[in-house]
């Protein structure tokens, strides 16, 4: 019997963040969600402060939460450190070496990445696809304008959950 989502849902993501890093860094997501019949849904959301990868995997996190549970989705990104993640496994050699990275440093955003894992596990599959931002891909460039309209908007938050500071860790030292 075929699975009922046998076309692939299409969440396109993106992430901005002006004064990346700074305690005053104003961060936005945006997830565009198309379904097999076309039909579509935006979700934005903003956090003060952020990174620019928190904000990548925010988005990530809302559109998988807003595809429709059991769904095979196409996770179009902008954000190789969002797509090695999960293409090269880095999640699970982070999981391996208890959320530490090659370099033994505690992994930096663990609690969106948790989310994200718990975000892919209600789907049948999620495969990520690469795209290069700012270079014309129609529905990245709006994803990419959704995010920043939304961090103009934001507004200050409590800290990241997993305790650590905007400034923490921006490298990707993740091998």
């Amino acid at each position: 019997m075929p699975h009922r989502h046998q076309h692939p849902v299409t969440v396109v993501t993106d992430g901005a963040c002006s004064g990346n890093g700074t305690q005053s860094a104003r961060g936005g997501w945006a997830a565009i969600i198309i379904a097999p019949d076309g039909s579509e849904m935006v979700v934005t959301g903003a956090e003060v402060p952020s990174t620019n990868n928190r904000m990548e995997l925010m988005a990530a996190i809302e559109g998988l939460a807003a595809a429709p549970a059991g769904s095979t989705v196409d996770l179009v990104t902008d954000s190789t450190y969002l797509a090695k993640a999960i293409t090269d496994d880095w999640l699970g050699a982070w999981q391996g070496r208890g959320w530490k990275t090659a370099g033994r440093k505690p992994v930096a955003n663990r609690d969106l990445w948790e989310r994200l894992i718990a975000g892919m596990a209600r789907h049948e599959g999620v495969a990520p696809r690469l795209v290069r931002g700012h270079a014309g891909h129609e529905l990245n460039e709006r994803a990419d304008q959704l995010a920043q309209d939304a961090a103009i908007t934001a507004e200050a938050t409590t800290p990241p959950m997993d305790g650590s500071r905007p400034g923490d860790q921006m490298g990707l030292d993740v091998a």
